[in-house]
């Protein structure tokens, strides 16, 4: 019983890739709409949010890396 507690609990760490994905997205749109060029600013912002998301999603799961279970 105690196993599908662990089992049922969402794991947040994952979570920086998208929204780093979506807010990343929406600046390379904004700035692709302003200098006409979105065709090569969405990719660029899209890059950039995924990079800025796995820093915040990578962030999270250093912190209990010593620990067994990954609780404090």
């Amino acid at each position: 019983m105690n196993e599908n507690n662990k089992n049922s609990k969402k794991d947040h760490s994952s979570a920086g890739l998208p929204i780093g994905m979506c807010i990343g997205l929406a600046v390379g749109t904004a700035i692709g709409a302003a200098t006409n060029n979105i065709g090569t600013w969405m990719p660029i912002g899209l890059s950039v949010g995924m990079c800025i998301g796995l820093m915040l999603g990578g962030k999270k799961t250093d912190e209990h890396k010593d620990e067994p279970d990954g609780k404090q």
